[in-house]
């Protein structure tokens, strides 16, 4: 498998192509911003049949360790579940760990992990029992709120 390409934000790989029209309104939602606070994700999504079926422990391996702390994999989960609940791999702190989060609240985590204001750890702490981040019940310490 050939190595990821560079991109200029934060990566969202497409590892599922059973669905066109599911992908491109994955991609949209999570670009889409935030109706309340107007933030929004800044992300490049990346759609080639070479990473169909990559998991994210395959992911670690093909992105040299220090280039990008995270990344994002829209998989077959993220285009079928109702949610779109996207993958969050930390490819830094404990390469492979993962949670979900959804595509209205992916702003959220994509911006404060590119400026490291919080740890991938804070948000694989905060998700529901299903393992997806929806923010209820998430609190952001007062110095970091405007984020």
């Amino acid at each position: 498998m050939k190595n990821i390409p560079e991109t200029e934000h934060s990566l969202v790989l497409r590892t599922d192509f059973s669905d066109d029209s599911a992908w491109e309104s994955v991609c949209a939602a999570i670009q889409e911003p935030s109706p309340l606070e107007g933030f929004q994700a800044y992300v490049d999504c990346i759609s080639d049949q070479e990473y169909d079926g990559l998991a994210a422990e395959q992911l670690t391996t093909l992105i040299p360790r220090g280039r990008r702390s995270f990344a994002f994999i829209v998989d077959r989960v993220a285009l079928t579940h109702a949610e779109h609940p996207i993958l969050v791999v930390d490819l830094f702190h404990e390469p492979g760990r993962t949670f979900r989060v959804i595509a209205s609240e992916m702003w959220r985590v994509e911006n404060n992990l590119s400026i490291s204001n919080m740890d991938f750890e804070e948000f694989a702490e905060a998700v529901d029992k299903d393992g997806i981040f929806r923010r209820r019940g998430f609190e952001v310490p007062p110095e970091f709120r405007s984020l």
